[in-house]
């Protein structure tokens, strides 16, 4: 240990990634964003007092954005090398959340549409689920590089997932009929786009259900869990010794 230099300057170690989170009262289940046990690696959160599901997806985030900034430099003052967020919708902030807090910033899981697209045989192409189809407007679609044309259903019409997640009508949740909703939104967005080879989750709650998803679809699913990994390989990269 002789000449090592231990460097400071943070509040908290080890846990480079930070997550702004809704103000919401529904059960994080194993692979939930919110349940810190869904990630293989250390996490820090923060809750947006305040910004409510509802406030969020159904009222665009209005008012919202100064929290929001507050809560992120909060993030990368305790400790946070890049900061991520619990709602696809929050994509409306990206620009402004990167530029308040100067570190890496990955605010939806939509994100990640253009490179799938890219992955995909000439043809073929994305499609999304939201939980709420009406809410998700051009707007969230530019901030997130999504094209305005994508494929994309909601789960407004289902009996649990948007009634729990977002208008907040129970703190229970039954998860085997909110994985109904799910997989009825899937199997709706294939029906009416055949040519949609693999599907992009933009809720940040979907994860738990992607693997049902997969197996009665047939294609590639993505999520917020994809795009986090893969993010926080980049802030953390796997060391394999070989230089040693």
């Amino acid at each position: 240990m002789a000449g090592y230099i231990a460097r400071g300057g943070k509040a908290v170690y080890g846990a480079p990634l930070g997550i702004l989170m809704l103000d919401a009262r529904f059960p994080r289940i194993p692979g939930d964003m919110g349940n810190a046990m869904t990630w293989p690696f250390p996490v820090l959160y923060r809750v947006v007092s305040g910004a409510s599901p509802e406030k969020v997806v159904l009222k665009g985030a209005a008012g919202l954005l100064p929290d929001f900034l507050a809560a992120a430099a909060d993030l990368v003052a305790l400790g946070a090398e890049a900061i991520t967020t619990n709602c696809g919708f929050l994509a409306l902030f990206q620009a402004e959340l990167a530029a308040h807090v100067k570190v890496p910033v990955a605010t939806s899981a939509l994100m990640q549409v253009p490179w799938v697209q890219a992955t995909l045989p000439p043809g073929k192409r994305v499609g999304v689920i939201t939980v709420s189809r009406q809410s998700l407007t051009p707007a969230h679609l530019i901030a997130a590089g999504v094209p305005l044309d994508i494929p994309c259903v909601g789960t407004e019409g289902g009996r649990e997932f948007f009634r729990v997640l977002i208008k907040a009508e129970s703190e229970d949740l039954d998860v085997g009929l909110a994985a109904q909703d799910i997989l009825d939104a899937g199997r709706a967005l294939l029906a009416a786009h055949p040519d949609i080879a693999a599907i992009v989750l933009e809720c940040t709650n979907m994860p738990p259900y992607a693997k049902l998803l997969r197996d009665a679809l047939g294609v590639p699913i993505y999520d917020i869990y994809s795009m986090i990994t893969w993010f926080h390989a980049g802030i953390r990269p796997r060391e394999f010794n070989a230089l040693s």
